[in-house]
């Protein structure tokens, strides 16, 4: 993938997060942004970060114990898993669901 075309995905990524989190109550999930970075913040101190990998032409997500690592499919037009191509947007949800007891509907 051509640098440029991988940077305007993934910022495009980070924005599009960084949007769908504003609808959240701040006391309940919170976040932060910065140069290629989305931290969402827990009111327990917990973090989750989506960050782009640019060397690997990737997008990189830690949620607790786990991370995942994301490839842009021009196919389906989607950041997919590495291994199990499952869409970035679904586990963010998935994720954030899980530490609300409460589900949540996936970022498009």
């Amino acid at each position: 993938m051509d640098p440029r075309e991988y940077e305007r995905l993934a910022d495009k990524c980070l924005e599009d997060i960084a949007g769908w989190l504003e609808d959240f109550d701040p006391d309940e999930v919170d976040f932060a942004t910065s140069d290629g970075v989305v931290t969402i913040e827990f009111p327990d101190g917990t973090r989750y970060v989506l960050n782009r990998q640019a060397a690997a032409h990737q997008m990189w997500y830690a949620a607790g114990a786990r991370a995942w690592h994301y490839n842009w499919n021009s196919d389906v037009s989607d950041w997919q898993d590495d291994r199990d191509q499952h869409s970035l947007g679904s586990c963010v949800a998935e994720t954030i669901s899980a530490k609300l007891g409460r589900t949540v509907t996936a970022p498009s």
